[in-house]
């Protein structure tokens, strides 16, 4: 900034009584002057400039400071919300004449966690920067700073979680958000996690939080952040407006995750319903078109908006496919009804996702049901026959796994499939024994079997991964506890005592492959 330049806006700013800013390219040149009051600017919104993780906006802003103030919070976060090359705040004396000059700009990611360097101030005409060379060395730090996470994925996420009770374990919590982040293809940059007594109504974690939240987000090169929670509508514009990023919230991770998972056209609908419902209240004016889901001549009504238009084309679907899906349950109602004839009692599986619930399947059963080590690798009903030590048969099912807040949208749209569930005449809860959380994830799991009114048939907790336990007197002590049978499900020789339970449990059910007028088929 030129000495004249800084006299000039120093005494007119001082004059008029207001702030006056100045919004500077690289080439020197005045791209807008801005006249605020006495003590604030309002930056306009500056989109239409370039902008990217490793780049700047090509811009700096230079503002004046009646009293003497040097740069303030507000200032250091429009700098790195707005990503300016720098920020500068001239200071006026009471003759209007130019004082110093204070000034920062942003830093790469750094060990002391810095987000910004606030330099020396001077007088503008001191202050000696060759400012091209100077941004293209920064911007080069960025770069080198960013790409030693050698990241392919397209969207980079920090987690995000509020937590109202200290007595939580919110590093758990966010641990599995990660898996689920993860699951959906996204790289996890970074977690951050607020303790207060209560959510914030607009932004969910306090604006504070979330500034340093954009702040760390600016400078690693994150793109995305995903709460652990579910974000009301609103709560979602606020966060997006204030931080320019993408927000997710944990019902939209796991519906991304039933979304790539589901295979069958029954868990396609599934999904899609989920999807949808919980798409229709989070409807915003946007210039994107739902025309896929529904349209053509005849379907816009007159003087309709194009949200009211979008609006409708969601509910028409939800309707088709609420029809499909009864139409889907119809059918497995009959199948149903042909094992019930069939005398051939009825086994289901539930347990949290990931416990290694259609790996005990394929052992029992020697199946080939996919199996692997994510979550939710199975939305899709799986039944076949077992055939126990003395000969007799049961048919033995495997079903969606759950997790600890499952969304309302997809206990409504999979109701259909867990319904299979009230036809158990037993429960084998598959418990992860060796993850640290397992009390927990049974905690979660019965919730959900009392609220879909099973919890009070009769069940058998079994503690998978047996194997990972090297003190086995301490995985007996917790069987004992927890009235549990320990097997390791890729093992067939550790589930007899499980086989044996299970015939004592069933015994006036069982019956013999001669004595059965039908078999139960692998069904999906």
């Amino acid at each position: 900034m030129s000495n004249e330049l800084a006299r000039e806006v120093s005494f007119l700013s001082g004059s008029l009584n207001r702030q006056i800013g100045l919004l500077i390219d690289r080439r020197g040149t005045v791209i807008m002057v801005i006249v605020g009051d006495a003590r604030s600017i309002f930056i306009p919104s500056l989109d239409f400039f370039r902008a990217a993780s490793t780049r700047f906006k090509g811009l700096r802003l230079i503002h004046t400071h009646l009293y003497g103030e040097a740069l303030t919070d507000e200032d250091l976060t429009d700098m790195s919300h707005l990503r300016l090359d720098l920020i500068g705040a001239l200071e006026v004396h009471p003759d209007g004449s130019p004082g110093k000059l204070y000034w920062a700009h942003l830093v790469a990611e750094n060990p002391q966690g810095d987000y910004w360097l606030i330099q020396e101030p001077q007088e503008p005409h001191r202050l000696d920067l060759n400012f091209l060379t100077f941004m293209a060395a920064l911007e080069d730090e960025f770069t080198r700073r960013q790409k030693s996470r050698k990241i392919d994925a397209a969207e980079k996420a920090i987690l995000v979680r509020l937590e109202t009770n200290p007595q939580n374990d919110a590093h758990a919590s966010l641990d599995e958000l990660r898996q689920l982040a993860e699951s959906c293809g996204v790289a996890v940059f970074d977690s951050q996690l607020q303790l207060r007594p209560q959510p914030d109504p607009k932004y969910m974690v306090g604006r504070g939080k979330l500034a340093d939240i954009d702040l760390r987000a600016s400078q690693i090169g994150a793109n995305m952040i995903i709460f652990d929670h579910e974000l009301t509508p609103a709560q979602v514009r606020s966060i997006s407006d204030f931080t320019g990023l993408k927000v997710v919230d944990r019902t939209q991770v796991i519906l991304d995750i039933f979304a790539r998972r589901a295979h069958s056209r029954e868990g396609k609908i599934q999904v899609e319903l989920a999807q949808l419902k919980y798409l229709l209240p989070r409807l915003m004016h946007k210039d994107t078109s739902l025309s896929r889901l529904a349209g053509g001549i005849g379907t816009v009504g007159p003087g309709e908006t194009k949200l009211e238009i979008d609006r409708r084309r969601i509910r028409e679907r939800i309707h088709r496919l609420e029809k499909d899906l009864k139409s889907i349950t119809k059918s497995r109602t009959q199948r149903r009804g042909r094992r019930e004839k069939s005398g051939l009692p009825v086994i289901s599986i539930v347990g949290y996702t990931n416990a290694g619930k259609s790996t005990l399947l394929n052992t029992l059963t020697q199946s080939a049901v996919a199996a692997e080590d994510k979550l939710f690798a199975t939305l899709d009903t799986k039944s076949a026959r077992l055939r126990f030590p003395r000969d007799t048969e049961a048919v033995i099912t495997d079903t969606v796994g759950f997790i600890r807040d499952l969304p309302a949208e997809l206990m409504s749209a999979f109701r259909a499939t867990l319904d299979e569930l009230q036809g158990a005449d037993l429960l084998l809860h598959v418990i992860d024994a060796a993850n640290e959380r397992f009390e927990e994830q049974i905690a979660a799991v019965e919730k959900i079997m009392e609220e879909l009114d099973i919890g009070t048939k009769p069940a058998i907790r079994v503690f998978n991964k047996a194997d990972r336990f090297a003190d086995k007197e301490l995985l007996a002590a917790l069987c004992r506890r927890f009235d549990a049978v320990a097997v390791c499900a890729l093992e067939r020789a550790t589930l007899w005592t499980l086989l044996e339970k299970i015939e004592a449990m069933l015994p006036g059910a069982l019956r013999s492959p001669q004595e059965s007028c039908a078999v139960a088929e692998m069904e999906t």
